[in-house]
């Protein structure tokens, strides 16, 4: 199973989640302070991802208020978070070296449009075709990825550049966030007044505060302080040179985002117990991104992490993530010389107990128990997420996967055959009948010995593409060569269109369909031009 319980995420059931929905002043306290956490811990992660992209501090903190606020408030799935994210940095950081940051804004335009465009077309339907294995490779090499994202808070300046953490500091900053996961993991069981991250959080920032013990704090990576993100036209040239740059980028960070997205909210869809929302969750993210990129954000899209810290800490409304993005603009605002003060280990902390929550231990005990193609898959979208993204690692996961099922079901093609009073012979086939069969189904007959007329029975079969059509009359080619008649029996209303769409029929009429009675139709050979 690749859903977290509520249970050890420290959140309520999902049946007391369902029936405090109606925003009752308990319920929304509890969704303020999910927002608040998640606030906290996205100050780090946004100005972290704003320097990969080689922006300011400032344009990835907008992107997280903007993109969140706008997908909290129209999105797919309540509860989600969204903002600036390391897999659309890791692409942004090219472009933004070569032609700067304005040519950025305009691509995040061109990318929020084209997730706009395949919200109005649906295409977030087509992430039902991502296999379980695959989702189980991705919260896992997500999970690494979170991991190894927190590693950078253990480096300090130096001379030659960021240096690792060593002696006293190393210590401490280690001490912090074993204390900031022990209260996480200990708060729910003493209360649940407050969410546990943010209690985590509260008492080691206090503890830090009024001993000063020196390790590294939010303002120690850069000043968040800030005014209000302003309506700004990417100034970029608007020519077709400019189109030639932006597109191709446009393109990947609107595939990257909608695929990280919607992975996200079939996640969170699984902890929530809700279902649909696909195509209001790219139009979400498509207008987030086009209003982000006229405001100087650097686009961004839903963000797993955030999205599970706000689940434990028990919001399951649109109120939580709007509460995050408000308050993450009061942090740039007015409160960043208190945010700034706020050790980075506590926020380390809570990210690893993320890493617990979303890593699927159960995909590492099942490893023997399931194919061993679905075990493959967990393994290569694990390792292929970690070593390149997330929409690589999900192409990659969903084509293998793809080609197994069609492997399978290429050797599961065989026929029964018996012989007629009347002298016919007749081919019982089993199995699908597409391009990775095609040339099983033709090793099949036996034109040479196979009586005057031979009736080729789908039952238990179906015609799939243009490679089993091919094969249809090649094979009708062979018997009509050597003087004896084909005929087709049992075709279902889809394999009829499909076959007489392509002339092979001589009888015109799907009359069936439903297997009601046998009606047998004669193959019309060369309507495919025969060859090659």
């Amino acid at each position: 199973m690749i859903k977290p319980t509520l249970a050890a995420l420290g959140g309520q059931p999902l049946s007391d989640a369902i029936n405090s929905a109606k925003l009752s002043p308990g319920r929304i306290r509890i969704e303020v302070l999910a927002g608040l956490t998640v606030a906290l811990a996205l100050v780090p992660e946004a100005v972290a991802f704003a320097f990969v992209a080689g922006v300011h501090p400032l344009v990835g903190l907008y992107a997280a208020f903007i993109v969140g606020l706008v997908t909290a408030v129209f999105g797919g799935r309540p509860g989600m978070i969204s903002g600036a994210t390391g897999a659309l940095a890791v692409v942004m950081v090219s472009l933004v070296s070569v032609h700067g940051v304005e040519y950025l804004f305009a691509a995040v335009v061109l990318m929020g449009i084209f997730q706009v465009l395949a919200g109005i077309f649906k295409l977030g339907k087509f992430m039902r075709l991502v296999p379980h294995p695959v989702m189980l490779g991705f919260v896992n090499g997500l999970a690494i990825v979170i991991f190894l994202a927190q590693l950078t808070q253990f480096k300090v300046p130096g001379e030659g550049g960021p240096e690792w953490m060593s002696g006293t500091t190393l210590y401490a900053m280690l001490a912090l966030i074993g204390l900031t996961m022990a209260i996480i993991w200990g708060a729910p069981k003493l209360t649940k007044a407050i969410p546990a991250p943010l209690a985590g959080i509260g008492i080691v920032a206090i503890i830090v505060i009024v001993f000063d013990i020196p390790v590294p704090r939010v303002g120690d990576l850069a000043s968040i302080e800030g005014g209000l993100p302003l309506f700004h036209i990417p100034m970029v040239p608007l020519t077709l040179e400019t189109l030639e740059i932006i597109l191709p980028y446009a393109l990947i960070l609107a595939a990257i985002g909608l695929i990280e997205s919607l992975l996200t909210l079939n996640l969170v869809g699984e902890i929530t117990g809700e279902r649909g929302g696909a195509s209001q969750e790219c139009m979400a993210q498509g207008g987030a991104n086009i209003i982000t990129g006229f405001f100087g954000g650097m686009g961004g899209c839903a963000m797993i992490g955030q999205s599970m810290i706000n689940v434990k800490s028990g919001g399951r409304t649109r109120l939580s993530g709007i509460s995050a993005a408000l308050f993450l603009l009061t942090f740039i605002l007015v409160a960043s010389p208190l945010i700034e003060q706020i050790p980075l280990a506590a926020l380390v902390g809570v990210m690893f107990m993320v890493v617990i929550g979303t890593f699927a231990w159960n995909s590492l005990r099942i490893m023997t128990r399931i194919p061993k193609a679905d075990a493959f898959v967990i393994v290569l979208v694990t390792v292929v997420t970690v070593l390149t993204d997330l929409a690589i690692a999900v192409i990659v996961g969903v084509i293998v996967s793809a080609l197994v099922y069609a492997w399978q079901n290429a050797t599961r093609i065989r026929a029964k055959s018996y012989t007629t009073p009347e002298g016919a012979k007749v081919y019982q086939i089993e199995g699908p009948l597409f391009f990775g069969s095609a040339e099983g189904f033709s090793q099949i007959f036996d034109p040479a010995n196979d009586p005057s007329l031979v009736i080729v029975d789908f039952m238990d079969s179906r015609v799939a593409d243009q490679s089993a059509l091919q094969a249809i009359d090649a094979l009708a080619v062979k018997y009509e060569t050597a003087g004896k008649a084909l005929q087709l029996r049992h075709l279902s209303h889809d394999c009829h269109r499909l076959l007489n769409r392509a002339g092979q029929l001589i009888v015109d009429s799907d009359d069936d369909p439903d297997y009601g009675i046998a009606v047998n139709y004669t193959v019309k050979t060369g309507s495919l031009g025969g060859g090659h």
